[in-house]
């Protein structure tokens, strides 16, 4: 049986649950960040404009530069065959948005196959800050207790492969995940929260990107996707740094121009 987990910081702890031979041959990290960017083409090898995306995401700062295609398209090369091949599959979730839309995205692969699709549901069911809880916020111990698989039916399959084709074709900046649905939105709010965090005076930047982070509710806005938002708004005449875009954002102050 395949164990899809959203991230390598859910490796351990899953590596716990089945064994270490078991996740040498069957646990694949799924790494792309499925929250935000395009998902137009994600399915659709060379996945060029989510290569692209993520390509101005990376910062110069972070050396070597990662080559996005190939391990898109390798994504989504495996998806494309996994109703072809014997073995069952559990997607390890949360609630992140990334995590779900990791299951439907499962789910959508595998609709009209007889390819069983099982599920250990990790979170609270709660995506808000306070509650949220992602497969790698949980101990190892933790996750023997939730590791309760649960063999998904017809209709929950096509529920779940129905959300992540309205998704796919909504093809919005930002997805957030709340009561089971998934919310869609431009950039334009979080560079919103960003300037609503800055004043006229210097302060670090990963003290205006941690505010925006305590209050995301919805999705996982990691550091460097906020970074990435921080240097669009720099480049758009509305924030100023205090040092070279190729620096590292905990060696920045900003302040709005």
């Amino acid at each position: 049986m395949w164990h899809l987990v959203c991230g390598d910081n859910a490796v351990e702890g899953v590596t716990h649950i089945i064994g270490a031979e078991t996740a040498k041959q069957f646990l694949r990290v799924m790494r792309d960040d499925l929250a935000v960017g395009p998902l137009l083409d994600v399915d659709t090898p060379p996945c060029q404009s989510r290569s692209d995306f993520w390509q101005q995401v990376w910062p110069a700062s972070v050396q070597p530069q990662p080559d996005f295609g190939p391990s898109l398209s390798a994504d989504a090369l495996w998806l494309n065959g996994l109703a072809k091949q014997p073995h069952a599959v559990t997607v390890w979730d949360g609630d992140s948005a990334s995590e779900q839309l990791l299951l439907a995205r499962v789910a959508a692969a595998l609709q009209g196959s007889s390819v069983e699709l099982w599920r250990v549901a990790c979170g609270s069911g709660d995506s808000r800050v306070e509650t949220r809880k992602a497969v790698a916020m949980h101990s190892p111990q933790a996750l023997a207790a939730l590791h309760q698989p649960k063999l998904l039916r017809t209709a929950q399959r096509r529920q779940l492969a129905a959300q992540w084709r309205a998704a796919v074709a909504e093809n919005v900046d930002i997805r957030r995940w709340r009561d089971g649905a998934f919310h869609g939105e431009s950039h334009e709010h979080i560079r919103q929260r960003l300037l609503h965090f800055c004043t006229d005076q210097w302060q670090p930047l990963g003290r205006v990107m941690a505010s925006v982070m305590a209050e995301c509710n919805g999705f996982f806005a990691t550091d460097f996707f906020l970074w990435w938002c921080a240097r669009e708004l720099v480049a758009s005449g509305e924030l100023v740094f205090s040092a070279p875009l190729t620096a590292a954002y905990d060696e920045q102050t900003v302040k709005r121009s």
